[in-house]
């Protein structure tokens, strides 16, 4: 058994700048090897939802914004721009720029944390939609929105980096 190191060294880093995920997923007893992504994204989603809602919110703020000041500065972590540049966001015109700056900001104004979106598949088109629907969301709608998103991430990230 490679034990809780090796654990927080392979899926730590999951949860975006959020390694107390998996430390507190591994600390319930709740990882069993051999390591498998499915049972891992489990154990992690329940240790994140068993989270405070201040713990969840921290989540959310530690994403940074699409296309915004970090990508442009390329200080984005390794998992965050290849998924940006998947979906096309490192290759924004300057209108689309504009446009995905100005949503990032009115957006973090009403809710407090960046616009957060599993990108994988989507294009900027698809992205831009989807930030102009749930702008009209509730805090607790968005607030639930945006932690699915994360979650659904996550499970991206582990599919990435564990066998099913």
């Amino acid at each position: 058994m490679a034990g809780r190191q090796h654990f927080l060294d392979t899926c730590g880093s999951v949860f975006e700048h959020s390694p107390w995920v998996a430390e507190r997923a591994y600390d319930a007893g709740d990882i069993v090897e051999p390591l498998r992504s499915g049972p891992v994204h489990e154990a992690m989603c329940r240790a994140f939802r068993g989270a405070s809602r201040e713990d969840r919110l921290a989540v959310l703020r530690a994403h940074p914004d699409l296309a915004g000041k970090l990508a442009v500065a390329g200080e984005l972590t390794e998992d965050s721009r290849q998924e940006q540049a998947g979906a096309g966001l490192d290759r924004l015109s300057t209108d689309e720029h504009a446009e995905f700056t100005r949503l990032n900001t009115h957006y973090m104004g009403q809710f407090g944390f960046p616009f957060i979106i599993a990108v994988k598949g989507l294009d900027k088109g698809a992205i831009l939609a989807a930030f102009r629907s749930r702008i009209s969301n509730s805090a607790d709608e968005e607030f639930a929105t945006a932690c699915g998103q994360v979650e659904k991430i996550a499970r991206l990230r582990l599919e990435a980096l564990l066998p099913e």
